[in-house]
């Protein structure tokens, strides 16, 4: 892989893990309608070590906050505020997450990285996301999130293990059926989806630094996926505050068109 290989699926990482387009479709589909290699799931997961470092920074007085907490749960062994209350959400919602990886990992790999695959479900999302957000009534907030709403966005966390589906599409989309404004969804998405960014950099990343080692690439396409990732946030939260998701379900049906137009016209 060169840098510029890497720089390119760096970028497209960022840009596109914490929108809810797909980040996994789109680094499967970039290397095939380019006509590169498949760098491969290993090298996809430790782009996401650049995402996770714009989590931290970007949400760094919410991650306090419930460092904060588990400390004083830990001595009280008492629930009490509202930060309290997020970080036990935040577990809860993590926890399908991590099982579904464990059990589904290989069939990630492989079988799920499909075109044919990553084609119907950016459209069956796409879809589903448009209808759930111009229905649902703006009226609960991110303070307001109960203990059903972590376990119903965890289950749908889940879905992203197929590209295509998008973890931030998936959760937005499972937050909004709940009746969080789009601020919320996105926010409580973008939460969630740090532990789970953890567990799959422990354990894919060592695989891609034993293919790849310490390369100008592997590091260029980790700084380009941080610096993009922190870009996707701040121009979402600033876009849901006034505008509605349908830009990008019909972004994902119109990549969805072209994914088809492709493999049609290679036979």
């Amino acid at each position: 892989m060169t840098v510029f290989q890497a720089l390119v699926l760096g970028l497209v990482q960022g840009l596109t893990e914490l929108l809810p387009v797909s980040s996994s479709a789109h680094l499967a589909l970039t290397p095939y309608l380019l006509g590169w290699q498949d760098p491969g799931l290993s090298f996809d997961v430790a782009l996401h070590f650049g995402t996770l470092l714009a989590l931290v920074w970007y949400f760094r007085a919410e991650w306090l906050e419930m460092i904060a907490s588990a400390w004083r749960i830990g001595r009280t062994r008492r629930i009490e505020t509202m930060h309290d209350r997020r970080l036990l959400y935040l577990i809860v919602a993590t926890i399908p997450a991590g099982l579904g990886g464990l059990l589904l990992n290989d069939l990630a790999k492989s079988t799920f990285r499909s075109p044919y695959i990553i084609g119907t479900t950016l459209i069956v999302l796409g879809v589903l996301l448009w209808a759930v957000d111009k229905r649902s009534p703006r009226s609960r907030m991110i303070e307001e999130i109960t203990l059903r709403d972590a376990i119903v966005v965890g289950c749908a966390q889940v879905l992203a293990l197929v590209p295509g589906v998008s973890r931030s599409g998936s959760t937005i989309t499972a937050g909004r059926l709940l009746h969080l404004d789009r601020p919320s969804a996105a926010r409580f998405s973008f939460l969630m989806s740090m532990p789970i960014t953890v567990a799959a950099v422990v354990f894919e990343a060592p695989e891609a630094l034993r293919a790849e080692g310490l390369s100008a690439p592997l590091l260029t396409g980790v700084a380009a996926a941080a610096v993009s990732s922190w870009l996707a946030i701040t121009v979402l939260l600033r876009y849901v505050s006034k505008h509605s998701f349908g830009v990008f379900a019909l972004y994902r049906v119109l990549l969805a068109a072209v994914v088809f137009a492709t493999l049609a016209a290679r036979g």
